[in-house]
C-alpha cells in the first residue's frame, strides 16, 4: 500500500533578493525530503525591481514543485503573502521571508512541533542577525502595540511559521486592507506553540522597510487592530475640560473674593493655541479611522496577478 506523505506548501514573498532564489529553493527542497513531504513552492513576486520574476520563471521551468505568482504592482509583503496563502494548496502551510535569514532547516523543527499537536507553530529568533536600529524599533513597535491593542506581543517572532490548513482556510475570510500576516494568525486564537530557530544574517540586499515605512506598518496595525486611540482622545479632552473649568473657578474666585484682576491676553492665547492643537490631534486620529473605513468601503481587492506560472506553463502545454 501507497504510503500518504502530507503536502507541505512554503510560501515565499519576494521582493529585492533575486539572487537568493535558487539556493533558497534548493535547501527548502532538501529539507522536505527529510521529513518526509510532499512539497510545493510558492514565490510570489512583489514587484521586485531586480528581475526577479524571470528567475521564479526559470525555476517553475526546472522544477515542476515551485509555481510563482507575479503581483501587478508592489502591493506590500503582507499582501504578497495573503496572495501565496490563497494559492496554497498544502496540508501545512510554511510562511518565511526570501532573503534567507529564516533558515529553510528550520521548516523541520517547525513540522516537528506542530506534529506535537499545536495548528500554528511560530519560530522564535532568540539570536536576531539584525541592525540594532531594526531590533530596537520592533521592541518599540511590539510595546506600543501591545499597550493600543491590550495583547501581549513577542518582538523575537515574525513571519516565519507553520500553519494547518484549517488555519490557512480561516485566514483567507479575512479581508481587510490592513494586513500584518503574525498579528491576524494570534487573533484568530488556534492552538499555538513557539520554538527556537537560528536567524541568519541577510546575504544580500537590504531591508526595504525604512523607517517611514515601519511607522506605516505600526500606525496601520494599530488603527486596523484597536480603537484605543480613540477611547484615550475622548479622555483627554474631558480631562483637559476639566482642568479648565477648575481653573476657570479658580480665577473666579481671585476676582470676587480677592479682588485681584485677571491677567492679560497673553494666557488667553497661549490656552487657545494649547486647545486648538488638541483639536487638530484628535481629528488627525479620527480623521486615520475614518479614511480606513473608506479604503475598506470601496471594496478593492487585496492584490491583482499579472500573471502565474501555472498559465504559463499551461500555455506551453498547449503549444
Amino acid at each position: 500500500m501507497e504510503q500518504h506523505y502530507p503536502l507541505i506548501s512554503v510560501v515565499v514573498p519576494v521582493y529585492g533578493c533575486n539572487s537568493c532564489l535558487k539556493e533558497l529553493c534548493s535547501r527548502v527542497a532538501i529539507t522536505i525530503e527529510k521529513i518526509p513531504a510532499q512539497l510545493e513552492i510558492i514565490l510570489v513576486n512583489d514587484a521586485s525591481p531586480d528581475n526577479a520574476w524571470e528567475i521564479i520563471k526559470q525555476l517553475s521551468v526546472d522544477d515542476k514543485r515551485i509555481r510563482g505568482i507575479d503581483l501587478a504592482r508592489n502591493f506590500g509583503q503582507h499582501h504578497a503573502i495573503t496572495a501565496g496563502l490563497d494559492y496554497a494548496d498544502g496540508d501545512w502551510v510554511v510562511v518565511m521571508d526570501c532573503d534567507l535569514q529564516d533558515r529553510p532547516e528550520e521548516i523541520r523543527t517547525l513540522y516537528n512541533k506542530a506534529q506535537e499537536g499545536y495548528e500554528v507553530v511560530f519560530g522564535k529568533r532568540m539570536e536576531r542577525q539584525d541592525s540594532l536600529l531594526k531590533r530596537k524599533s520592533s521592541q518599540f513597535f511590539y510595546r506600543v502595540y501591545d499597550y493600543f491593542a491590550g495583547s501581549k506581543s513577542d518582538h523575537t517572532i515574525a513571519n516565519y511559521s507553520i500553519s494547518a490548513k484549517k488555519v490557512i482556510k480561516s485566514f483567507r475570510r479575512m479581508k481587510e486592507q490592513n494586513r500584518f500576516f503574525p498579528l491576524f494568525i494570534q487573533w484568530m486564537g488556534f492552538n499555538t506553540a513557539t520554538v527556537h530557530v537560528e536567524h541568519n544574517a541577510r546575504k544580500t540586499g537590504k531591508t526595504s522597510y525604512n523607517v517611514k515605512k515601519l511607522i506605516k506598518l505600526a500606525t496601520d496595525a494599530i488603527i486596523s487592530q484597536s480603537n484605543k486611540p480613540l477611547r484615550l482622545s475622548i479622555q483627554f479632552g474631558f480631562l483637559i475640560a476639566f482642568a479648565s473649568f477648575i481653573y476657570g473657578v479658580y480665577l473666579f474666585a481671585r476676582y470676587f473674593f480677592l479682588a485681584e484682576p485677571v491677567q492679560g491676553w497673553t494666557s488667553v492665547m497661549v490656552s487657545i493655541y494649547f486647545i486648538g492643537g488638541l483639536i487638530f490631534f484628535n481629528i488627525g486620529v479620527l480623521g486615520l479611522y475614518i479614511g480606513k473605513v473608506f479604503n475598506e468601503t470601496k471594496g478593492r481587492p487585496l492584490y491583482l496577478i499579472r500573471e502565474t506560472t501555472d498559465e504559463i506553463n499551461e500555455f506551453d502545454k498547449r503549444s
